[in-house]
């Protein structure tokens, strides 16, 4: 069984998914750093570049944004029918007609952010419209039904099929019976593959509700008017985060309680029955831990009820985790005591994942199984642990090495990338070096100034460690090298340095 815990704040909305006690995922979303990708506005054309095929169009940021000729399909504006083809040039079928000939300025124009402003860029924008539900994504100016290309080739055909009647089945209900007209293409989306018929008919009445809401807002709303926003977190709770399995929403605001109640109540009725107003005095995140989890996360060891460990280590292009047996000597004998312990970290390794948010290629180094039967029931019970995920994952057997190498798919940051930066005293390794390691780089340092310049004095800036190390076990060696230069030197601590840093200073 499943809870939804909500924390809001005005800077902050965080969230945790709890299941059997345990907090599963972790999602946050910062006021400030949303962007704008998704966003559907009513823009006016501001000027016309026809030698860059561009156009540049307010939309009511500080700066103008920027649309290409590639980018207008069919551009559609209020009170009109939206068409499926774009214009092109009648003696040229091929060519498309020049952004002069299609749009104009002081035009109203609907559109929508494909790039965020990064710098002094103003976004990037297109007249194709895309809505993202939680399984499709509606494509209102097109008829096409398309599968995501992460679906196997041989399932993508009955999906197509099935997709064919449940859009015609939703559409003929919601005209009454009577044939219904082309009203929109649909793509499935990767995790929507394995949802059910009510699932997707689901999705197909709301993101149809969204289309409608957004042009009856276009033919009364004024120019430069934001007209549909992607979901936000609180938003996508009901829609991705909740499943039959979910007993309570609960949410810590009165104020955003009610409008997610009047979303919910207008779009997913279902999910909005589970919202609870959370009125306790203690912090809702304390009831299940949720802070003290967090911490957890953003470690590397992460240790197992049995005694033994996990390790976990996050670069660029991979995540490894390794399995320890730590303290645990529980077993009768060392074969048990190792499948044991793979065994809990399975279970352990599968909830990481979901808790760090932690995507693309991971490799999992169990410890080393003699019989094969144990090899089988730890792979089994990983898989298994891995099937719960809403995030789709793939996991592979153990190879020659030992390893199981596995994918889960990126979805968003991960939560160590979203809270975290990298270590100014070490500049994200990790690791810094040891006071005598730096003690040895300043010796040298002063050595090589002294034979460019000569100074009066030489002074050493550096962290008090460093400078311990100086006044006591290193104090020979820093003596001998005064006397070698014939130049005093000198020291001073500088608590806020860094143990890797120093600064040479000529007096």
């Amino acid at each position: 069984m499943q809870d939804i815990l909500i924390n809001w704040s005005p800077q902050e909305t965080r969230v945790a998914v709890v299941e059997h006690g345990a907090v599963q995922e972790l999602h946050v979303e910062r006021t400030l750093e949303r962007g704008l990708v998704g966003n559907i506005y009513l823009g006016k054309v501001s000027r016309v570049l026809p030698g860059m095929q561009s156009a540049f169009i307010d939309i009511g940021l500080d700066r103008t944004a920027f649309l290409h000729v590639a980018d207008i399909v069919a551009p559609f504006t209020p009170g009109s029918r939206p068409s499926a083809i774009a214009e092109r040039d009648g003696r040229n079928p091929s060519a498309v007609v020049p952004i002069e000939k299609q749009v104009f300025e002081g035009q109203s124009l609907l559109v929508q952010v494909i790039k965020d402003p990064i710098g002094t860029k103003g976004a990037r924008l297109s007249t194709q419209i895309s809505i993202a539900g939680r399984l499709l994504v509606f494509l209102p100016q097109d008829n096409h039904i398309g599968v995501s290309q992460k679906i196997p080739s041989d399932l993508r055909e009955s999906l197509r099929s099935r997709m064919q009647a449940l859009i015609e089945a939703a559409a003929a209900a919601n005209a009454g019976g009577a044939v219904p007209e082309a009203t929109g293409g649909f793509i499935l989306r990767t995790n929507g593959e394995d949802s059910s018929d009510a699932e997707l008919a689901e999705d197909i009445v709301y993101l149809r509700k969204a289309w409608s809401r957004i042009r009856e807002l276009s033919t009364r709303m004024p120019p430069l008017s934001l007209l549909h926003q992607d979901l936000s977190l609180l938003q996508r709770v009901l829609r991705d985060l909740t499943t039959e399995d979910t007993q309570t929403i609960r949410i810590d605001s009165r104020e955003q309680f009610d409008a997610l109640l009047k979303f919910g109540l207008e779009f997913m009725p279902k999910a909005a029955g589970k919202l609870q107003l959370y009125k306790g005095e203690r912090p809702i995140f304390d009831l299940y831990s949720v802070d003290e989890e967090i911490a957890k996360a953003l470690g590397r060891r992460v240790d197992l009820k049995s005694g033994g460990y996990l390790v976990v280590d996050q670069t660029e292009a991979l995540t490894t985790i390794d399995v320890n047996t730590g303290g645990y000597v529980g077993a009768r004998n060392f074969d048990d005591t190792i499948f044991k312990t793979n065994l809990e970290a399975a279970q352990a390794i599968a909830r990481q994942l979901r808790l760090r948010n932690l995507g693309g290629i991971i490799i999992v180094d169990f410890i080393d199984m003699v019989r094969d039967d144990h090899r089988d029931q730890v792979l089994a019970e990983f898989r298994k642990q891995l099937s719960r995920d809403r995030v789709k994952t793939t996991a592979g057997g153990f190879s020659q090495l030992g390893l199981v190498e596995m994918t889960r798919k990126r979805t968003r940051e991960s939560l160590a990338h979203m809270l975290c930066e990298p270590c100014l005293a070490c500049g994200g390794q990790g690791i810094v070096k040891t006071a005598r390691s730096v003690a040895y780089d300043v010796l040298r340092e002063i050595l090589r100034e002294a034979r460019q310049f000569t100074p009066r004095e030489f002074r050493i800036v550096s962290s008090p460690q460093v400078i311990e190390l100086f006044l006591d076990e290193e104090s020979q060696h820093l003596a001998g090298l005064s006397d070698f230069i014939g130049k005093p030197i000198s020291l001073q601590a500088e608590p806020a340095m860094g143990q890797g840093q120093y600064d040479i200073v000529l007096l």
